[in-house]
């Protein structure tokens, strides 16, 4: 466990050819006839998500926004896919200064037992769910990959799909793991920049910012057919941490055609520990993230989660987003568990709405809730 043994060529290399880029004077350079050109592209290339994320760009939200429209109607139609997190523990050794589940923090740590995790995902599959995302802290001691292995096993009975968000595996651990059935992962990397990263990484294995960085590729290696990848917003420039995400994103599909990449936009949320020190990402600015990657990847999958507000949330679907989750709980066993038995939870939820009523929302503003579309056979 946690031997953090590296590629011999990935997505590190990649990115390090932008360590010691002028982002701001290249943005600085961008003209209206830039932003134009790229919007009346097919097919873009790094340059072009770069001047999609400048501020000459924010004038042309609008156009941008009408493109993301028509490409998310092109390639998926009036459907938006619906998942639910289930926290099956809460036990972590990593001391992240923005994280609710932090070493160093005092909370309540609860791990759940087999029959617990059955009864949690009993529960959720009754409200339709075919998808499971389930998450740990990130303790190999508390939570070892036979746990993992196990637990997965048994959300396999009640669901088609099960995704996982854990610590980072070996690759011979998510083997492990995809035999019990598991076929998506989930990995944020926080933040791109080397630096940042180790100063808000206090400690524990997660301080490793390249072993972290390559975990889709030794998931998508030992089996996994999706992962969705994304940076918390709001640890540095906005802009800079989106163009990395996105050119992370295009890494991994120019090197595993063969796989599913999605991406997630998430802005810091209150959390126990009191973590402040945070730049501002505004509405407009995360608008400006979303349509960007959009008109760069027309046919990925793009989620929003409960850390933004319902109204809000509700506005980004015809921009572009076409996954969100629903009746969320972020305690573990939030499900069933009462609020004395269950652990405390990662962070403050801004939407708080029931399965239901996302689902009749979606169909008022003329989309159709899908939970649905992939079933592995293991």
């Amino acid at each position: 466990m946690y031997e953090q043994k590296y590629l011999e060529n990935s997505v590190y290399q990649f990115l390090k050819k932008y360590d010691e880029f002028d982002f701001y004077r290249f943005w600085d350079n961008v003209t209206k006839d830039d932003v134009l050109r790229v919007l009346s592209k097919r097919n873009l290339d790094e340059e072009d998500l770069l001047i999609l994320l400048s501020e000459t760009a924010e004038d042309f939200l609008e156009e941008m926004a009408q493109k993301a429209h028509k490409l998310t109607d092109q390639y998926f139609g009036k459907t938006v896919y619906l998942y639910t997190p289930m926290y099956i523990a809460n036990y972590c050794i990593n001391r992240c200064a923005y994280c609710g589940y932090s070493h160093d923090n005092v909370i309540s740590r609860r791990k759940l037992i087999m029959e617990e995790i059955a009864e949690e995902a009993k529960s959720i599959s009754q409200e339709g769910f075919k998808q499971i995302l389930f998450l740990t802290g990130e303790s190999p001691k508390d939570t070892p990959v036979s746990y993992v292995a196990e637990a997965a096993g048994v959300l396999r009975s009640y669901f088609p799909s099960v995704a996982l968000e854990v610590y980072p595996m070996d690759e011979e651990e998510y083997r492990q793991v995809v035999t019990k059935g598991v076929d998506s992962l989930t990995v944020f990397q926080e933040v791109y920049d080397e630096e940042i990263y180790g100063q808000v990484h206090l400690g524990g294995p997660k301080k490793n910012f390249r072993y972290r960085l390559e975990t889709p590729e030794r998931a998508i290696r030992a089996g996994v057919r999706s992962v969705n990848i994304g940076a918390l917003l709001g640890l540095n420039d906005w802009r800079i941490e989106m163009f990395k995400e996105g050119i992370h994103g295009l890494y991994l599909k120019k090197t595993f055609p063969e796989a599913e990449v999605c991406f997630s936009f998430s802005r810091i949320r209150p959390c126990i520990g009191g973590f402040s020190d945070i730049i501002d990402v505004s509405d407009r600015n995360l608008v400006q993230c979303i349509v960007a990657i959009r008109n760069m990847f027309p046919n990925s999958v793009l989620n929003i989660s409960t850390r933004e507000a319902e109204g809000f949330r509700d506005h980004l679907i015809p921009l572009g987003i076409n996954k969100i989750s629903a009746g969320v709980s972020t305690s573990v066993g939030g499900h069933t568990l009462n609020k004395e038995d269950a652990g405390e939870s990662q962070f403050d939820t801004n939407d708080k709405r029931s399965t239901t009523q996302i689902k009749q929302m979606l169909k008022n503003i003329g989309y159709q809730p899908i939970f649905k579309d992939w079933e592995s056979f293991v």
